[in-house]
């Protein structure tokens, strides 16, 4: 062993002899195998020679096969446990004295006991791929493609194909890929350490699309030792296993570039908006095939012409980042770059969002940047520290979810989230993200008691970091991807959320109205005859109608287990429920605002939604589910055609009160006005199950008004009441008007009127 050392030249390597730097090797204790193993020039009596070492656990012979010369070169074993050295004079015909030595010189040949062979490239061989300025970007938290660095890669170097694999972990002693390809063995491919950037990397030659891998991190405190899903994974498992997957998603062809192109172009505030929200696995299931989910293709033939069919302008998924547990429905996310695996590849989901497109419909995705789990395998506890959560559980942890909270406040964090947000705009081509939960982030008292939280540094309740980051977000989002929607659910008063941040706002574009959602359920669910005492509760939203730009939503939330469904909220008989339901889906189209709807909801579901059973189709045969599925689609079409109905949601010229305070009746009429304030829909809404005779309307000009809806048609298995077809004004003047129409107001109904011009 004394003469193999001074065969190696006995350099030093971070303060230790060489000898022990292999013994830490074998051990799988090295910081940096990169300076033992692979090439290295040193000084060898007065001379500058080429040493290589390789490394194969339990390899007994070992050998270079260098580029161009069939006779393979021994190498000598210098370590019992498989590492192997060999020196090349000066003389050698494959080496120029000094200069650097091409990654594809060389193979190493390793022989086992048993006579089986490996045969590779160098990785030690391949010079570092990260540049200073990614490390430096990375350091600083701009470095927005990030996920072109980080992860795993494809690539080909020196015309080899193989993997570059890039992770950060700044508190780790080493950092090893594994793998089918290295039997899982740390000791192998341990990572290039990129100093005080934190980042380790490494390119593994002939490794493919299809590997499975992760990352075996041994922290610099503690014994923890431990196996991490690549944060920046493309791919994963299907739970419960849950090792990444090398994934190639840069080879799908597009051919969506008319719809980018109109989408950049188009004033969203002001145009249709109307988003049917979907759990990719419970839309529809293969009961013939053992229930089995939906694939993304499959979901492409059938969804979107359902979809269109219906009139809706969006689609709005529910998280499809790769998860661990069924029951979260994708909002406690792992792989915040994997498209999950239940439903088919990256290239499959790009495909659904390609014909999404093509056939004018846009894709939001829902996202979660306001939590993780805690799965051993994901972003807790990373690299023996708490790298991407808060160390106090005061900061970093949700009490309701048992879940961890993002550190806003660390630059590497912030990137990471903002380079996820991009990443699905990039290349997925999404059209925008509903980011979840933002009030659990915007206060630090969230859910928690006195004592449960620490104030920020002046003393408040205002998470000053992750307002730092939203605002951050969205702007970085509207600079690259002009078009792209950002939305927020939350659920507090926090001011200007959907305001521009020069403003003084968070930057989001819209913002769902809880407040609505809330106050207008809480109303429906009370019986016709004690709303006159409850009226409030439905002009109360007029109020603050336009401090944001809302979207309305009846979403999963409102139809999940134990809150019933929208049809089981409504008070009555089976007849009063439909006619309720009608009215509420009428009165919500005409109410100033973006319209979001559940799947499931068109079709006045009378179960809860569950994940593990889809939408309960046969309804469609039956009449009155028809009926409101029917007026759903009327409903959308309305939306998109009538300027009024769309063009001003978000300020008062948009909307105008008739009577607000005939509460005795139950009655709300208003108007609803485009642009051009001549074009304008008058909207009276009867929420008792009596029919208004000679219930008389102020109207704004004279002329014959048609009636354009009527959610009490006979179409949606109503009761037919209504105007036959429309009716005159009359210059009677009635609610501050010169003209006024004398109407029939069927029972639970909403009924849309427009002067008919010439």
């Amino acid at each position: 062993m004394e003469e193999k050392n001074k065969q190696a030249g006995e350099v030093k390597a971070a303060g230790a002899s060489l000898r022990d730097e292999i013994e830490r090797i074998v051990r799988g204790e090295n910081s940096d195998a990169s300076l033992i193993l692979g090439p290295h020039w040193i000084e060898r009596d007065g001379k500058r020679v080429l040493v290589v070492r390789g490394f194969r656990p339990g390899a007994v012979e070992a050998s270079l096969v260098w580029r161009g010369n069939a006779v393979p070169q021994p190498m000598t074993q210098i370590h019992s446990d498989g590492v192997f050295e060999s020196v090349s004079a000066p003389g050698n015909p494959a080496l120029r004295d000094g200069e650097a030595l091409a990654p594809n010189a060389y193979r190493l040949r390793f022989r086992f006991a048993d006579g089986n062979t490996w045969e590779d490239y160098d990785p030690y061989a391949f010079p570092p791929l990260l540049t200073d300025y990614d490390l430096y970007l990375s350091g600083e938290g701009t470095h927005y493609l990030k996920y072109e660095k980080q992860g795993a890669h494809v690539r080909k170097i020196d015309g080899v194909r193989g993997v570059h694999f890039g992770v950060w972990a700044p508190n780790a002693q080493r950092v090893s890929v594994v793998g089918d390809f290295n039997f899982w063995d740390g000791r192998v491919h341990t990572m290039r350490n990129r100093g005080v950037s934190g980042i380790w990397e490494i390119f593994v030659p002939g490794l493919g699309e299809g590997a499975l891998y992760k990352f075996e991190i041994r922290s610099r405190f503690g014994n923890f030792v431990r196996l991490k899903a690549d944060p920046y994974g493309f791919a994963a498992e299907l739970r419960p296993k849950s090792a990444s997957v090398v994934c190639n998603i840069e080879n799908y062809e597009w051919n969506d570039a008319a719809w980018m192109k109109a989408r950049a172009a188009r004033d969203w505030l002001h145009s249709p908006l109307t988003v049917y929200e979907l759990h990719a696995g419970s839309w529809q299931r293969k009961t013939s095939e053992g229930n089995r989910w939906l694939t993304y293709r499959e979901l492409a033939e059938e969804l979107i012409p359902y979809v269109k069919r219906l009139g809706y302008t969006h689609i709005e998924l529910m998280p499809i980042m790769e998860h661990p547990f069924d029951g979260s429905w994708g909002y406690q996310t792992v792989g915040y770059y994997a498209v999950t695996r239940r439903y088919g590849s990256p290239a499959d989901f790009m495909y659904f969002v390609d014909c999404c497109h093509r056939e004018g419909i846009g894709v939001f995705l829902d996202w979660t940047p306001a939590h993780f789990p805690r799965d051993a395998h994901g972003l807790s506890f990373f690299d023996g520290t708490h790298l991407y959560e808060h160390a106090d559980p005061r900061r970093g942890a949700h009490p309701d979810w048992g879940t961890l909270v993002f550190n806003y406040g660390r630059n590497e964090v912030q990137n990471y989230l903002i380079s996820n947000g991009l990443f699905w705009l990039d290349k997925y081509h999404i059209d925008g993200l509903r980011v979840d939960a933002v009030a659990s982030m915007l206060y630090l008292d969230y859910s928690r008691k006195p004592g449960e939280w620490i104030p920020n540094p002046y003393g408040g309740r205002e998470n000053l970091e992750a307002i730092d980051f939203i605002k951050r977000l969205n702007e970085v989002v509207h600079k690259r991807h002009a078009g792209a929607l950002m939305v927020a659910e939350e659920s507090t008063s926090w001011p200007a959320v959907s305001r521009p941040t020069y403003d003084g706002g968070l930057g989001f574009d819209l913002k769902w109205n809880m407040g609505w959602m809330n106050d207008t359920l809480r109303y429906f669910e009370n019986d016709p005859i004690h709303r006159q005492f409850h009226h409030n509760e439905l002009t109360f939203s007029m109020i603050y109608a336009f401090n944001e730009n809302f979207v309305l939503p009846l979403s999963h939330d409102e139809v999940v287990h134990g809150k019933r469904s929208l049809l089981g909220k409504m008070p009555g008989d089976d007849w009063q429920k439909f006619a309720n339901l009608r009215l509420l889906y009428g009165y919500m189209y005409a109410h100033p605002g973006k319209k979001l709807l559940f799947m499931g909801c068109e079709l006045a579901q009378r179960n809860e939604w569950s994940e593990t059973e889809a939408i309960d189709w046969r309804l469609q045969e039956s009449p009155p589910h028809r009926g409101v599925q029917r007026l759903v689609t009327d409903l959308n079409y309305l939306h998109t055609n009538e300027a009024a109905l769309h063009e001003v949601d978000f300020e008062w010229p948009g909307f105008e009160w008739i009577e607000a305070n005939d509460g005795a009746a139950s009655i709300l009429s208003f108007v609803r006005r485009a642009r051009d304030s001549h074009n304008f829909v008058v909207v009276v809404c009867n929420f008792t199950p009596v029919v208004r005779e000679n219930y008389r309307v102020g109207v704004p000009e004279a002329g014959f008004y048609g009636e354009i809806l009527n959610t009490d048609s006979a179409y949606y298995e109503g009761s037919d009441n209504g105007n036959s077809g429309g009716v005159s004004a009359e210059p009677v003047p009635w609610n501050g008007r010169a003209y006024s129409l004398k109407i029939r107001v069927p029972p639970l109904a909403a009924v849309y009127f427009k002067l008919q011009r010439k």
